[in-house]
């Protein structure tokens, strides 16, 4: 009874308040206000300040320690390096992992993702990607479903790791078997007798649609990269994932596999781009050098609103000890200019 007499009281009071400002309120409204002059005491407008450039999120492939030769570094010895070279990420290059690259997921693969996951955070780094070969052009179904198997091993290995992307690479010809005579060639090779184009196209794309499904369940994007063979021009590459038409597949922009025009060729990329891999030569290339621009191709991302990592890739021959940090220095040289 306390607690309603005390809240009819209260509205009670309000009640009167709003009564006596009705019974004081004038009849006619106030005179109005003469506004101000131009200039001194006119209202001053300031202009909206230009929209603040998001800093770069700058990772590190654990391919610049390797290169396919010499001993292999391990991922745990790459993600401390990352973090001692100021990297928010690790691009890890799922064949330098401590677990067999084909076949089914073990007990022990699973406890070693959770090691690394545990390493990743007391470091301070991010675990950004998952970059996987995979061969989807082949006239024999059986090797198509090979790789099927390959990528969703690869996504559920993403899962656990809690990496968000995967890099997948469409596949070629294998019509030069060799890999530097095929570099040679410019990364330009025939169809396979009795096929042609479209063949390849189709497998490409059926393959990758099966794989999606299982990413969309995971949580993961595949990124296609610009890796030869069939997605190694713009157009291949952009009709593969138009096809598939699943917003859990991008493309994965390698700023040093379009051996010709480049920059046109990224700019075409650029609005589907999840994921960057950012090539550096320190020393002269592997296989090839190309002189790049990174305040240009900085440009072209963030006129794309690419907001995402982008991870070195050095790929040139002088030691990962010196050119890493070079690497790194040149893109944040272009991103930060």
């Amino acid at each position: 009874m306390k607690r309603r007499a005390f809240l009819l009281g209260a509205a009670s009071g309000i009640g009167a308040s709003v009564l006596r400002a009705a019974e004081n309120k004038p009849d006619s409204p106030p005179a109005p206000q003469t506004p101000p002059a131009p200039g001194a005491g006119a209202l001053q407008i300031t202009p909206t300040p230009a929209t603040p450039r998001i800093p770069l999120k700058l990772a590190l492939s654990t391919y610049s320690y390797w290169h396919f030769k010499g001993e292999k570094p391990t991922v745990e010895w790459s993600i401390e390096q990352a973090a001692q070279l100021g990297c928010h990420g690790i691009d890890v290059l799922h064949r330098q992992m401590a677990i067999a690259e084909l076949g089914r997921l073990d007990a022990a693969a699973h406890a070693y993702c959770q090691k690394l996951k545990r390493h990743a955070l007391r470091c301070g780094v991010d675990l950004a990607c998952l970059s996987v070969l995979q061969d989807f052009v082949s006239p024999n179904p059986a090797e198509r479903y090979k790789w099927i198997a390959h990528t969703e091993k690869c996504i559920e290995l993403a899962y656990a790791l809690g990496i968000p992307c995967i890099r997948i690479s469409s596949g070629r010809w294998k019509t030069i078997p060799d890999f530097e005579t095929f570099m040679k060639a410019r990364g330009i090779e025939p169809v396979l007798p009795g096929y042609t184009e479209e063949d390849g196209f189709k497998w490409c794309i059926e393959s990758i649609h099966e794989c999606a499904a299982l990413a969309e369940q995971r949580g993961v994007v595949l990124a296609l990269e610009n890796h030869w063979g069939l997605s190694g021009t713009p157009e291949g590459q952009l009709r593969i994932i138009d096809a598939v038409n699943s917003p859990w597949v991008g493309a994965l922009m390698d700023t040093g596999n379009f051996m010709e025009n480049p920059y046109d060729k990224l700019v075409q990329i650029a609005p589907k781009t999840v994921f960057v891999q950012a090539k550096s030569y320190a020393g002269g290339g592997e296989f090839y050098t190309l002189e790049l621009d990174y305040k240009r191709i900085a440009k072209i991302l963030r006129d794309a609103n690419y907001t995402g990592y982008v991870s070195l890739e050095m790929e040139g021959r002088e030691p990962a000890e010196t050119a890493v940090p070079k690497g790194l220095a040149e893109i944040r040289a272009g991103f930060e200019a």
